[in-house]
């Protein structure tokens, strides 16, 4: 079956750093868009960043310049590399693929 856990966040203060990772198995993951979602308190799910097969990348607006998504298919793996992180950004990240979910990773930023 497909699993695919993240690993990585954590509290961490405004400007700070942190970087996600997702391991995945069940799937051949070459062949896969990955993408990174996340969802506050009160708010709904939203996509944040996703990496085509081809390595094309998508970010929403309010990420930018910030976020970093990338894929090692060797590893079999996701990664989001977050920097200048801001309160707002505070939310669970789930890693995604097709129809499936990781457990999702808690990001806090403290301002």
């Amino acid at each position: 079956q497909v699993q695919l856990v993240e690993s990585g966040g954590g509290l961490v203060q405004a400007g700070g750093s942190l970087r996600l990772s997702c391991a995945a198995s069940g799937i051949i993951f070459s062949l896969h868009t990955m993408a990174w979602h996340r969802q506050a308190p009160g708010k709904q799910r939203e996509l944040v960043a996703s990496i085509t097969r081809g390595g094309n990348t998508y970010y929403v607006d309010s990420v930018k310049g910030r976020f970093t998504i990338s894929r090692d298919n060797a590893k079999v793996a996701v990664y989001l590399q977050m920097n200048s992180l801001k309160p707002e950004d505070t939310a669970v990240y789930y890693c995604a693929v097709m129809k499936y979910w990781g457990q999702g990773t808690q990001v806090t930023v403290s301002s």
